[in-house]
């Protein structure tokens, strides 16, 4: 069941979802927490005669690149199922945007395999890369990394390249995978030759989700989003090679699990502020997962903390940034909620329940399942939503003020590829939201049909 269907069914539909908790925490170290800066928006959004993407008044798009189209490298079609992505600066004002492609074994339009680019000739998921030049147009889209699967979110680094997580754990001859796969790959989106297709086997083997790095320290955290019960955990990773640059985590390191003493599952902390000062980091006794998932492994007599539905992860001032999209009891989880947002602080070691999420009263706030986020240059937030029926990519500043910024247009009538129909239709979720490093331009995916779009507009500035 869905939260929006969830929602109906306790009468709290047309109320929204509301924030608890201090929202400054989501934009910490910005302009925007200390200057005050809110807004309410950009205004209504207006019908696409096109019928691909609505926006506000004076906000326009272009289609960068659809799945099905060749690939301008001629290596094949772009691939579908377009998911996270991330923008990264190039040579005399180009940008260069990194876009994972979540294709399970069965995916439609495969990644297509290259030589000394692709991990598992049998899997169908992995990465493409485009170049824009300084005026915004596509001068390259090529394959960044194939044979991969389900590769769905990931996080950049300090020294500009991408983490892309598979969020699976089949191993081969599973699914007819020749390799184990569940691991996490770095991804030189300006020359993929250049990063391979390299498992970094030290980070783990687990349905992994996203990932933040420590620019100071150099540890990296991650979220697992285990699909049944006992759920995923949240990790770090200690490099052995701590001043990261690209190839630096192959080098190996330290996987640990978090542990909160007396807190077997996340979901059951309910007050926004609850803070854990003892928290607990665990050595993981099979990285590899070799017979065990993780997640199942024997972390002692204490055992170790699972959290349903862990997905963003993100660093913001000094600390980590993770979330719980929604637990449910029914499913396993000590007790229901409807998203939380946890601050992970390393200085001081200690945990906090920063936002939470539940039914209210004249608040409209994001509807159904927000999902990837990024910050927006007025220094709010982006969230894209991932769910049934229309979808949106909702603005929220730091006063808890949120605004529609895209409505996708694009109806899916097939059920074989969405559960949508003739007299139903459903639109592809939004995915990967960032902003080009100068923040003029705003890319977003669009997940199905696969549609990567760059919009300009009057965005408002700290």
């Amino acid at each position: 069941m869905t939260r929006r269907q969830a929602l109906a069914r306790s009468g709290a539909l047309g109320a929204g979802i509301a924030f608890t908790g201090a929202l400054s925490e989501l934009f910490a170290g910005t302009a925007a927490a200390q200057s005050g800066l809110g807004h309410s928006g950009y205004g209504p959004l207006i019908p696409d005669p096109n019928g691909l993407l609505d926006l506000p008044k004076g906000f326009r798009y272009r289609v960068l690149s659809r799945e099905g189209d060749p690939l301008r490298s001629g290596e094949g079609r772009v691939p579908s199922n377009h998911d996270g992505m991330s923008a990264f600066p190039g040579r005399h004002g180009r940008v260069h945007l990194v876009r994972n492609h979540e294709n399970r074994h069965n995916g439609r339009i495969p990644v297509p395999t290259v030589e000394g680019l692709t991990y598992d000739p049998m899997g169908k998921g992995g990465c493409t890369s485009l170049t824009l030049d300084a005026h915004g147009e596509v001068r390259s889209e090529r394959v960044a990394i194939a044979g991969t699967a389900v590769n769905c979110a990931g996080g950049p680094t300090p020294w500009g390249t991408w983490l892309t997580c598979e969020e699976t754990e089949d191993k081969a001859g599973t699914n007819g995978y020749t390799k184990d796969h569940g691991f996490v790959f770095e991804v030189d989106a300006a020359n993929p030759h250049r990063s391979g297709a390299v498992p970094l086997t030290a980070m783990g083997r687990f349905q992994h989700e996203a990932i933040a790095v420590d620019p100071r320290r150099g540890v990296v955290y991650e979220t697992e989003d285990a699909f049944e019960h006992p759920f995923g955990l949240f990790y770090r990773f200690l490099p052995d090679r701590p001043k990261g640059r690209l190839g630096s985590l192959r080098a190996g390191g330290r996987l640990q699990a978090l542990r909160v003493p007396g807190v077997p599952d996340l979901s059951s902390i309910q007050e926004t502020g609850a803070c854990f000062e003892r928290i607990e980091w665990v050595d993981v006794p099979d990285p590899l997962a070799s017979r065990t998932p993780i997640r199942h492994q024997d972390f002692g007599p204490q055992g170790i903390t699972h959290a349903q539905k862990l997905e963003g992860c993100y660093w913001g001032g000094r600390c980590a940034y993770f979330v719980s999209s929604f637990a449910r009891g029914a499913e396993g989880s000590a007790a229901d909620h409807y998203g939380q947002i946890w601050r992970y602080d390393p200085d001081h070691h200690a945990l906090t329940l920063v936002i939470a999420f539940g039914p209210d009263t004249d608040t409209q706030l994001p509807g159904e399942s927000p999902d990837n986020i990024c910050l927006a240059p007025s220094g709010g937030l982006m969230v894209c939503e991932d769910g049934n029926g229309t979808q949106y990519v909702y603005g929220v500043t730091r006063h808890g003020h949120v605004y529609a910024m895209a409505r996708n247009a694009q109806a899916i009538t097939s059920a074989a590829v969405a559960g949508g129909t003739s007299t139903a239709p459903e639109q592809g979720e939004f995915a990967g939201v960032t902003f080009s490093p100068d923040g003029d331009t705003m890319y977003l995916n669009c997940y199905t049909p696969g549609t990567t779009f760059a919009v300009t507009g009057p965005w408002r500035r700290t």
